[in-house]
């Protein structure tokens, strides 16, 4: 046997036990950072701590006293914090019990208030600070806006036609620096715009409108302006003349500035994790922590997320960038300007959990990678890469992009406050990203999106998402799009190059099935689940929809099933040849809509389990469901959210249909639990009889009132008006060089078209034989289309 020597076995543990130590180190405001950084010896400062984690060999754990931690800069880590040794982290926490909070603001300190007039005071600043933010007692205020804020109103808590009216322009003495705040003209997210001066006539002049990549212009009604001096009129609005370094305030009623603390954000991001695949930033971890209070940013410079609806601001309070297993924990991010968590370009194994996010400004956490990574991008909705130039290898050329991260067990709600092209969880040019077990709701857009399908591989399950859509139109609890390399804007030349000649490009971005499975979605303003333009291969099973249902646009290889659509059906929309689509075993509760497109049947639809007759013989009448069955079906208890099927109902069970739980929805974690909403539970209507919609017929061309939320989806309407066109006959018509069904006829002759009465009106009072004029809504834009005399007949049957 051989000798061992342990005088080089004790060396070898003092020096393993050496490498792999434990440091604690401790900072409180009333520490110093000459002193050695222990509980009873704290240093003053998160960044003492930070230089002296960064000298030691093992892990390092850094607890942060009860206290209220301004930051005139973010907080930046680096490879040198982490990357050194792969086992070594980096721990930044609250202590034990304790409550901590990080600000990017600074108090204004010794206001001397003084009467300016109408109840308004004024207070002189010493310094010149930014102020785009003030905050009283923790609380925002209202810049002097027009309208006033209204908790109750829908958009930007207030809207009006005349905020940008030459009469009310004409009353701002001195309107630069204030903001235009605009709802698109089809209620597609927003715009902001600084105004830079005004003229005579009282009309402005603006710089900005890159927060939509959409840009069909602005809403005519839905737009509000602050930061305009003549607007400050109302209890806790306010208003800082930088010229004159004087603060106008509006007090609230009962309100003492004699104690009120008055605090403004000066930076953007309060922390920063920079590193580079090459060089990444490893193991570090925040828990435990309050962040807030930063600058907003819709005026900061974005970028459009290749060619969904979507520009952006690449920044959030929080920013992951080059990261591996790092994580936010158990904290609270509130009062934030823009985004909260940013995860931008190359990151791994990262994590944001069991954390509460409430009053943000913009999304709560964003997934965006490269689009260098990207090939053949496109970033405008027409704009594209003709098909002979197209890269036709699958995936990115690059590993610069988010994948395998989580997004668990966050409550988030109450955010958009400034912008409303935004969501609850964002994935633009990632992979494999698990969302589970969130609680989201009151957004002004979708709970959860992804912007196109590159490059697939997410998993949404158990989470439940509501009261969303609140302040736009035309989309869902979740949405996507699907506009990768494949997908073209002509519908035309995207049916044909598809279907015939280049099937192959359709799955080279979105190259992993993305799951939605196990959630609970609710929409009042739009459906349950969208996936909009283009989205291609997902997998959709076990879902709870409790309102909206769910919507499938033009897309490949969607397999849904063993879903629940309560009160609500199944949406096709514009879909194309030889799709690959799937719908099975689900239960339906409402007649499908009209299907749009050309291969409506898809490869499946079929064994689902309709709850009237009715409903069931318009899916036969479409073509569908041969072996699909009309079933009573008993739900154990509606009301309380159980709406498992009863073992009553043996017929649903018999068609494949297996019950899911209806418990696990949201977060998990008791602290959230108790802060978290529910959805309203809508009581199953089943209905005996339903009337079908009116469809008329003009000289072979089949034509109805554009009225439902469908219609409007699939025409890209900004309302439900005009005269929507539902097929057009191949032959014997004299239209159909003029007309395609999924038009909107919304003018006729020179006159406005917003029903079939109108048209029968334009047309019966003009002399058709001579050429005519309509306006025709197509491909989302206005048309003028000039038809020839004697085309137009009057019989309209």
């Amino acid at each position: 046997m051989k000798k061992i020597n342990f005088g080089h076995f004790a060396l070898f543990l003092f020096s393993f036990c050496s490498l792999s130590a434990q440091v604690t180190l401790y900072v409180s405001p009333e520490g110093s950072d000459s002193n050695s950084g222990s509980k009873q010896s704290p240093f003053k400062t998160i960044e003492k701590a930070q230089s002296e984690a960064r000298k030691a060999q093992g892990d390092v754990t850094v607890f942060l006293r009860e206290a209220t931690y301004r930051l005139p800069k973010p907080l930046v880590f680096t490879p040198e914090d982490g990357a050194k040794a792969t086992q070594k982290s980096l721990t930044i926490r609250s202590f034990p019990g304790e409550k901590v909070v990080i600000k990017g603001s600074f108090v204004l300190d010794n206001l001397q208030w003084k009467p300016y007039k109408n109840g308004i005071l004024k207070a002189q600043i010493a310094h010149a600070p930014t102020m785009d933010m003030l905050l009283v007692n923790g609380e925002i205020r209202h810049l002097a806006r027009y309208p006033n804020f209204d908790a109750s109103a829908i958009r930007f808590n207030g809207t009006s036609a005349d905020a940008t009216s030459p009469e009310r322009v004409k009353s701002w003495k001195n309107p630069v620096g204030g903001y235009l705040h605009a709802m698109h003209i089809r209620d597609w997210g927003d715009f902001h715009y600084r105004i830079t001066g005004k003229d005579k006539k009282g009309n402005l002049s603006l710089e900005g409108g890159w927060q939509n990549n959409r840009q069909s212009g602005l809403h005519a009604d839905n737009r509000m302006v602050e930061n305009i001096f003549e607007e400050l009129d109302a209890p806790g609005e306010w208003f800082y003349d930088a010229a004159q370094s004087t603060l106008y305030y509006y007090p609230l009623q009962g309100e003492d500035l004699k104690t009120a603390v008055f605090e403004t954000p000066q930076i953007k991001h309060l922390v920063e994790l920079r590193g580079s695949e090459a060089n990444p930033v490893r193991n570090i971890t925040l828990e435990g922590i309050d962040l807030t209070q930063t600058l907003r940013t819709f005026m900061e410079a974005y970028e459009p997320l290749l060619r969904s609806d979507w520009t952006i601001y690449r920044g959030g309070a929080v920013i992951f960038e080059g990261a591996e297993n790092c994580a936010l924990k158990n904290c609270n991010a509130y009062n934030v300007g823009g985004n909260a968590v940013f995860f931008s370009n190359y990151n791994r194994n990262c994590e944001v959990s069991g954390t509460h996010f409430t009053n943000i400004g913009a999304s709560a956490v964003c997934f965006v990678g490269d689009p260098k990574a990207v090939r053949s991008p496109s970033f405008e909705y027409r704009s594209f890469v003709p098909t002979g130039e197209i890269d036709r290898t699958p995936g990115p050329q690059s590993n610069n992009y988010p994948a395998y991260c989580r997004i668990h067990d966050n409550l988030i709600h109450k955010i958009g406050l400034f912008e409303k092209q935004i969501t609850g969880v964002e994935l633009s040019m990632c992979q494999s990203i698990t969302i589970s077990h969130n609680t989201i709701y009151d957004t002004p857009r979708a709970g959860i999106n992804i912007s196109e399908g590159t490059w697939g591989g997410h998993i949404l399950e158990f989470n439940d998402v509501f009261n969303t859509v609140r302040e736009t139109g035309d989309h869902g609890s979740f949405n996507s799009w699907g506009r990768d390399r494949f997908w073209h804007p002509v519908r035309q030349t995207f049916d044909s190059l598809l279907t015939t000649k280049h099937k192959e490009l359709i799955m080279t971005d979105a190259i992993k099935t993305v799951e939605i499975r196990n959630n609970r979605f609710r929409c009042d303003r739009g459906w349950d689940i969208d996936l909009d333009d283009g989205s291609t291969n997902y997998h959709i099973y076990n879902n709870l929809c409790l309102n909206g249902g769910l919507k499938l646009r033009e897309g490949f290889y969607r397999v849904v099933e063993n879903n629940i659509l309560i009160n609500n059906t199944f949406y096709r929309h514009a879909w194309l040849r030889e799709n690959g689509n799937v719908f099975t075993r689900n239960i339906v509760m409402l007649p499908y809509e009209r299907p749009a497109g050309h291969d409506t049947r898809g490869a499946l639809i079929d064994y689902n389990i309709f709850t009237d007759s009715v409903t069931y013989r318009v899916a036969r009448e479409y073509g569908t469901d041969e072996h699909s069955i009309v079933s009573g079906v008993e739900f154990v208890n509606p009301a309380a959210g159980d709406f498992r099927i009863s073992d009553k109902s043996t017929h649903v069970f018999r068609m494949g249909f297996q019950n899911f739980d209806m418990d696990k929805f949201g977060v998990q974690s008791e602290r959230l639990k108790v802060l978290a909403d529910k959805p309203q539970m809508s009581l199953p209507v089943f209905h005996s009889v339903i009337s079908s919609a009116d469809i008329l017929t003009w000289d072979g061309v089949q034509i109805k009132n554009l009225e439902t939320l469908g219609e409007r989806s699939v025409t890209g309407m900004d309302s439900e008006r005009g005269v929507y066109v539902v097929a057009v006959a191949a032959y014997d018509s004299h239209l159909r060089n003029y007309l395609k069904s999924n038009d909107v006829i919304l003018g006729f002759a020179g006159k406005p078209v917003n029903s079939l009465d109108d048209l029968y009106k334009a047309i019966a009072g003009t002399d058709l034989k001579k050429p005519q004029q309509m306006i025709i809504f197509r491909n989302q834009i206005e048309n003028t289309v000039n038809v020839a005399a004697g085309i137009i007949h009057k019989n309209i049957r």
